[in-house]
């Protein structure tokens, strides 16, 4: 599949109305995407209290999508990257305490779209791989004390876009799967304690492009869906913290689908959004962590769109 951009590529309110903030209420969000062409800045929140879904009237600085998402959950949560009509650099971060959005002034390291992101809640988050004017394996970490950004000297195992990612907060951060050029089931780690880097020996249980990650931190991290040997999948792979191995669930989404966003209310259950199961839907599926069991929401997104980001205040981690 080429590279998208390669050519060109205080409060809320009712559902389809907004106001002016992320709101303090634990909730997830799903930020940005595209639907026939077109891309979106709608910013929807689903509330963990009953699932019901408010759209935020500060929408993303730009009109984005292939973009990416990681939250300090309790304080602020980010979209980071991604494609507006080419790619950018550009960081947008939402304070859960009901303040609108602002810009971060320095952004990522280089304009990148196709990345992936996720975050050591309370410290720092990372954005990962993607596709500048190739694919990179850079990884920038973000201080969440002043949103200072460095750029790690150890990089992905290989430069790789079409990624996912998600972490195991104050512990390690996961970065998975991609294309090289070809699709690979790579699973890197990083280690929280010094950003050392190593590959896990068992990755993904097939070489998978558009997959996307979320997780129950101290527990397990979940990928799921994505477009295996030219087709979609509804396959959820899930990683047990404690010793990284590999089980796939054997109920997977509730239909094929790849380009979706996630996003995971620690502790309690876990989201996967919209995406294209060769039509771009507006489904959330939910996961229960107390069994794995999948129900779908009965509100979905406000607009069905493909290639979003996720992430959530799930309060304290």
């Amino acid at each position: 599949m080429a590279p998208l951009g390669a050519g060109k590529v205080g409060l809320f309110a009712a559902a389809g109305a907004g106001g002016g903030g992320a709101g303090s209420a634990e909730g997830g969000f799903f930020g940005g995407g595209r639907v026939s062409g077109v891309l979106k800045d709608i910013v929807d929140k689903f509330a963990f209290s009953d699932d019901s879904r408010t759209t935020l009237e500060s929408a993303l600085s730009a009109a984005t999508t292939g973009l990416s998402a990681m939250a300090n959950s309790g304080t602020a949560g980010y979209f980071a990257g991604g494609n507006t009509g080419s790619a950018v650099s550009t960081v947008d971060k939402y304070v859960f305490s009901a303040a609108p959005r602002t810009t971060l002034g320095t952004g990522l390291s280089a304009a990148t779209q196709q990345l992936a992101a996720m975050a050591d809640s309370g410290t720092a988050g990372y954005t990962g791989g993607g596709y500048a004017a190739s694919g990179v394996d850079t990884v920038d970490k973000f201080d969440f004390s002043d949103d200072s950004r460095t750029t790690l000297g150890t990089g992905l195992s290989a430069a790789r876009y079409q990624l996912a990612a998600m972490a195991n907060s104050g512990t390690a951060g996961y970065f998975a799967a991609g294309t090289t050029g070809t699709p690979v089931n790579t699973v890197d780690k990083f280690d929280f304690s010094d950003d050392s880097r190593s590959t896990l020996g068992t990755g993904l249980s097939a070489n998978t492009t558009f997959p996307t990650g979320m997780a129950n931190s101290g527990t397990a991290g979940y990928f799921g869906g994505g477009n295996v040997a030219a087709s979609q999948v509804d396959t959820v792979d899930k990683f047990a913290f404690s010793d990284d191995s590999r089980t796939t669930l054997g109920t997977g989404l509730s239909a094929a689908t790849q380009m979706t966003g996630a996003m995971a209310n620690s502790g309690t259950a876990g989201y996967f959004g919209g995406g294209t199961t060769g039509t771009v839907v507006d489904t959330v599926d939910k996961f229960a962590f107390s069994d794995d069991g999948r129900t779908t929401l009965g509100t979905g997104l406000s607009v069905a769109r493909e290639f979003l980001a996720g992430m959530a205040n799930s309060g304290s981690l």
